[in-house]
């Protein structure tokens, strides 16, 4: 397989791929009922007429909101029990007002495929872990009656409208069961990976006071059994809200005294209940990655939720009953919550519980071809470990069934499309996205009638009214700038915990362009309707007045076989100087001689320019990441600047603290 010259599309759909698709079945309906621009029913194949028809339907889906939601919830016939008075009744950020007065479940739209007796019998879960050859089968009539015998169980318990249920739980299928069952009762679901410890966990669930706690024994990763027993005992003493724990004996421990069993709650099939609750009520809590103090305890909306991931899964990644949908992801990711986003349209949801570099770097590779997978999706980071352990799945494997692959976590480098085009699958459309544990979705991502191009994000979301802005506040095309949103989403947070006037949430996102959401990121929207994403703008660099993304700094380091990874920071220096160091973690063998730091400056200089050269190169022994593996840099920055480390970061929201004590001795040191 090869790549196509850098000027022209790495994949497009075929006329007829493209007129099959949802979005072209929805667009044609909405103009018809609500509107929207017409559009040919079969799609040619141009490029420009493609991206004109897209713009056309993301341009009214942005500038009418009432039209474009209303078009929405009655496409996907969403089911209000009690009809809302307004689609939009307070378009003001932050507190946007959507569907007043409306009532529903989320629980009962993740079920309903499953009423159809048709579809009994059919799979709703797919499961796989490290242990296992073939895939456990979970039904969509057994979803339905354990998550209707868990919801009986919880209401058991007292638990109802409002109250807080958390999970210690790995990507397994009863962590799905439970969360249906939770918001089937009306309760709000918080959920963290058991590769968290103990404090982590106790900063996230200590904020929401949960009243039970469904929690494993331990779980599978990397060949290894490891067990929690302890960490669990401690969450219970230190979680005094706590009226019941559920023990879910992955390893196949006892249950610890007092706690109810797993199998003994679902043993009898129920038909689920499902509580009809307002269109703003909490359906769940996620967390930010807290590097910076306590995370933020994100709250979003059953009915909010429920709109915009109908929208992304059958829209903008095709999904569909046909479908069997794979994302590599863990419960403390947002990502995980939106694999359930499949049960909404009916596909089948894989599940898998281990590391996806076990026994090889190949593994998740594997996984999709052992479940016949026909939408996947990684992080950037785990296509560059591909990349980079040269590896060739499409060779190897059969990945016939795969049709389209998402990536996200980090912005995927051109190396990185590159090789998913020569080495995963010539004819395979990519959906990098964009968007956040914020909104629980993305601001930009794939367009199944779009082209894909080298290094960039097909485009904005339906409904999502991204811009780029310069530093006065003005939209800009093809220049580096802020992403904004500049209307409400469904899924933005109704608030998040404990923050009862909203200080906090104004200041994350709309303290620079009141009125306005200021994501974080620095993009440049492109003129032919495309997105780049460069990285963090709070810690983007700016040398000489030019601002820069980290991640393109990256994507050419890492491109060096003896560097493993790498970390730039720009700092602001007290005498007006500026400061850019990058710190590289060497593969096994590789030393930082001259030879390796001159071929480090000259890359950077020839393949981006020479203000992405850094003023030193300074081998680490590791790197600091989130617990969800996200590369760490405004904390090294602040340490950097002299900030001690117990107020430059969170201590539990980081892989390993040795790593940052190594830049806070840098900083002292540079000081003295």
């Amino acid at each position: 397989m090869s790549t196509p010259p850098q000027d022209q599309p790495l994949w497009r759909p075929t006329p007829a791929s493209a007129a099959a698709t949802r979005i072209v079945a929805f667009q044609a309906w909405a103009a018809e009922h609500h509107g929207a621009p017409a559009a040919p029913l079969a799609p040619t194949t141009g490029d420009e007429q493609a991206a004109t028809r897209y713009a056309d339907l993301h341009a009214w889906s942005t500038a009418d909101l009432d039209r474009f939601w209303t078009a929405v919830t009655q496409w996907f016939d969403v089911r209000f029990s009690t009809a809302p008075e307004a689609v939009l009744a307070d378009p003001a950020m932050p507190g946007a007002r959507w569907f007043p007065g409306a009532r529903l479940n989320y629980a009962e739209h993740a079920l309903r495929f499953g009423e159809d007796e048709a579809n009994a019998d059919k799979p709703a879960i797919l499961h796989l872990d490290e242990t296992t050859d073939q895939p456990l089968t979970l039904t969509w009539s057994d979803l339905r009656a354990q998550v209707g015998a868990l919801g009986k169980a919880l209401r058991a318990q007292g638990v109802g409208p409002g109250d807080r249920v958390g999970a210690y739980l790995p990507n397994i299928p009863q962590a799905v069961v439970a969360l249906l069952a939770t918001a089937s009762v009306g309760a709000v679901w918080t959920s963290c990976a058991p590769d968290f410890g103990a404090r982590s966990v106790l900063d996230r669930l200590q904020q929401i006071e949960p009243t039970v706690l469904f929690a494993v024994d331990g779980y599978h990763y990397g060949g290894k059994d490891h067990d929690r027993t302890d960490v669990v005992a401690e969450l219970r003493r230190e979680l005094p809200t706590l009226r019941a724990v559920v023990h879910v004996p992955l390893l196949g421990g006892p249950a610890p005294e007092g706690a109810l069993h797993w199998d003994d709650l679902v043993a009898a099939p129920a038909e689920p209940v499902f509580e009809q609750v307002p269109f703003d009520h909490p359906l769940w809590v996620l967390y930010s990655s807290g590097t910076t103090g306590l995370p933020k305890a994100i709250v979003q909306s059953q009915g909010g939720i429920l709109v915009e991931h109908l929208k992304q899964a059958a829209l903008h990644l095709d999904l569909g009953p046909e479908d069997r949908f794979l994302w590599y992801t863990s419960t403390g990711w947002m990502m995980w919550n939106f694999l359930v986003a499949g049960l909404l349209v009916g596909s089948t949801v894989v599940t898998y519980d281990g590391s996806p570099g076990h026994p090889d770097t190949g593994a998740f590779w594997s996984i999709a071809a052992r479940t016949r997978a026909t939408v996947l999706g990684t992080s950037a980071a785990y296509v560059m470990a591909g990349r980079k352990a040269g590896l060739h799945p499409g060779r190897e494997l059969d990945l016939s069934a795969v049709r389209c692959l998402g990536t996200t976590g980090s912005p995927l480098p051109p190396d990185g499309f590159r090789w998913i085009y020569e080495e995963v699958k010539e004819d395979v459309w990519l959906a990098s996205v964009s968007g956040g544990t914020d909104v629980c979705s993305c601001f930009v991502g794939g367009v199944p009638t779009l082209p894909v191009h080298l290094g960039e994000i097909q485009a904005p979301c339906l409904g999502a009214a991204v811009e780029s802005w310069d530093v006065r506040g003005r939209p800009q095309t093809d220049e580096v700038g802020e992403l904004v949103v500049t209307k409400p989403l469904p899924s933005m947070p109704t608030g998040f915990w404990n923050d009862p006037d909203g200080e906090r949430y104004r200041d994350s996102y709309f303290d620079m362009y009141p009125g306005v959401w200021r994501h974080g990121d620095w993009i440049t929207a492109t003129s032919r309707g495309t997105v780049v994403i460069h990285g963090r703008s709070d810690s983007t660099l700016n040398r000489q007045g030019v601002r820069m993304g980290s991640s393109d700094i990256y994507e050419v380091v890492e491109r060096l076989p003896e560097i493993a990874e790498s970390l730039v920071i720009g700092l602001e220096e007290a005498d007006g100087g500026y400061w850019m160091p990058l710190f590289v973690v060497l593969a096994p063998g590789a030393a930082l001689d001259d030879d390796l730091r001159g071929r480090i400056r000259t890359s950077l200089r020839e393949q981006l320019s020479p203000r992405h050269v850094p003023d030193e190169v300074i081998a680490v022994d590791g790197l600091p990441h989130t617990l969800t593996g996200k590369r760490i840099e405004v904390p090294v920055k602040r340490l950097l600047s002299g900030t001690p480390l117990e107020r430059a970061v969170n201590p539990g929201s980081v892989d390993n603290l040795d790593h940052l004590r190594f830049f806070e001795q840098l900083g002292r040191d540079r000081r003295s």
